[in-house]
């Protein structure tokens, strides 16, 4: 559920829960006193008039009572005077919260309760005095409640007498106060009831991932970025912590790239450092020799150079890749495409390549097998730095007596596959997805050995894929390993080329 649904949702359970609530404990409230008052008083009448006119329940209470008073008194005023009959009457009233009292002048002869008439004697009413005000009585108010109904009448002395019929409603107003304070309480309850209810609600939908959420962002600030952030919710802030998440997962491989890239500059510099050292020493070496004399002969003297040379050629190319390098990790390599013609331009780089592999005691089997005039947009000063790099990289590694470098070039439609062959010791099949990440070494110690920045075959990947071509490896442990690259051929010429078979271009 969305959070505005939640919100929504929880504003209609605000109002209808505690209003449902209300009416379901107040008709209990009511329906349980009202149940009280009939048994009470053994009257039927609705909930409603007994909650808003009790008084006017009591007065039933005593009407039969009462009309029996008057009728005596209309025509057997004697009866008023008899004890017994009052008793009688009495009696019927004990059970009604009623009671009869007899005034005499201004004394009374007969009380049913002594006690009940001391709260109210004074305010009883004189003889001859008819106001009313509920169904023939009076209703009295103060500290004590009572409704009095008086019926006046002749002693037969002729002194003026009255009968009270007097009902103590104390009875009844202290239910109608237990239904009020219940309801209150009910009400308080209900309201607290709902708040708990919908603070649940929200702490558990809204409050509970927040503080998921806050928490998570605090082991980030201090540096704990393997704290995972999971939200079982889906509405928005449930994203909002899918997405910290993924902040965080980016951040932490952005964070681990910087740390490995960290580790693999010192090691690049370390492994820079070692093999600049080693034809350091050795011009160092031979040019102390020529100043010296120990050269003392022409052919010597000429060794000495070569040698100075060749480390010093050595060393130019160290810092040739470290240079480009630099210009791979900040993406300005500086590139002159244009149109050329591959069977020419490889043909001319066999030839130079050659008479260094000669020396080393290597064999070219170049097999070049496109047409005459395919071309192809490339800088050749960059293609050149990749056929290096992966020859280079061969013959490093080259350890048969009798070093065979196999160059093929294939023609695939739109475009052109370079394939170099080397039979040296391969690359065990666990490193080869990973011999074109910069600084990678499959053989630690052994490269180390072996010379070179780790940063050849990551040059020539790069170069090859903003020639818009793909660059791989296959190899054999103690066979060989064979790098494959591919070039688009320039659009003017694929279609020509296209139509042309293999065989008939040789």
């Amino acid at each position: 559920m969305k959070l505005k649904d939640r919100l929504i949702a929880a504003f209609f359970i605000m109002i209808a829960m505690p209003i449902l609530l209300l009416a379901i404990t107040a008709g209990t409230i009511l329906s349980m006193q009202t149940s009280a008052i009939k048994k009470s008083y053994d009257v039927e009448t609705d909930t409603l008039q007994v909650i808003t006119n009790p008084i006017q329940i009591m007065n039933r209470l005593t009407r039969g009572t009462y009309n029996d008073i008057k009728l005596a008194a209309l025509r057997n005023p004697e009866l008023l005077e008899d004890k017994n009959y009052i008793e009688g009457l009495n009696k019927k009233l004990v059970d009604k919260y009623s009671f009869i009292a007899v005034r005499k002048g201004q004394d009374f002869i007969y009380v049913g309760n002594s006690r009940k008439l001391n709260m109210i004697e004074d305010n009883l009413q004189s003889f001859g005095d008819y106001s009313t005000e509920v169904d023939g009585g009076t209703y009295i108010e103060g500290d004590h409640n009572f409704l009095v109904k008086a019926q006046d009448f002749y002693f037969s002395d002729e002194k003026e007498g009255t009968v009270f019929v007097i009902t103590d409603l104390n009875t009844i107003i202290p239910q109608i106060k237990a239904a009020g304070v219940q309801s209150v309480i009910s009400v308080l309850l209900i309201l607290n009831f709902t708040a708990v209810i919908l603070m649940l609600w929200i702490y558990r939908s809204i409050l509970k991932p927040l503080n998921i959420l806050r928490v998570g962002m605090n082991q980030i600030k201090e540096g704990d970025l393997d704290y995972s952030v999971v939200s079982d919710t889906e509405d928005e802030i449930g994203q909002l912590c899918e997405d910290f998440e993924e902040m965080r997962i980016r951040l932490k491989e952005q964070i681990d790239s910087r740390l490995q890239y960290e580790e693999d500059i010192k090691e690049l510099i370390s492994n820079i450092s070692h093999d600049l050292k080693t034809p350091l020493t050795a011009i160092k070496g031979y040019s102390e020799g020529l100043l010296d004399g120990v050269a003392d002969t022409p052919q010597k003297h000429e060794k000495y150079l070569k040698t100075i040379f060749t480390k010093a050629n050595d060393m130019s190319i160290l810092v040739d890749e470290l240079a480009f390098y630099a210009k791979i990790d900040c993406n300005t390599i500086p590139y002159s495409f244009k149109e050329i013609n591959l069977r020419e331009y490889f043909d001319d780089c066999i030839e130079d390549l050659g008479l260094d592999l000669e020396v080393k005691n290597i064999e070219i089997r170049y097999r070049n097998e496109i047409g005459p005039s395919v071309e192809v947009v490339a800088d050749t000063e960059q293609l050149k730095r990749v056929i290096s790099n992966i020859i280079g990289n061969a013959v490093k590694y080259i350890d048969k007596p009798k070093g065979i470098l196999q160059i093929r070039i294939h023609d695939i439609g739109a475009y052109v596959q370079v394939e170099i062959e080397d039979n040296g010791v391969g690359i065990p099949k666990g490193d080869i997805p990973f011999i074109f990440e910069r600084f990678y070494r499959a053989d630690a110690s052994r490269n180390s050995k072996k010379g070179g920045s780790g940063l050849g075959l990551a040059i020539s990947k790069k170069i090859i894929e903003d020639h818009l071509g793909k660059i791989w490896a296959e190899s054999e442990p103690g066979i060989g390993t064979t790098v494959t690259f591919t070039l688009k051929k320039s659009t003017k010429r694929c279609c020509e080329e296209g139509k042309a078979s293999t065989g008939k271009e040789l």
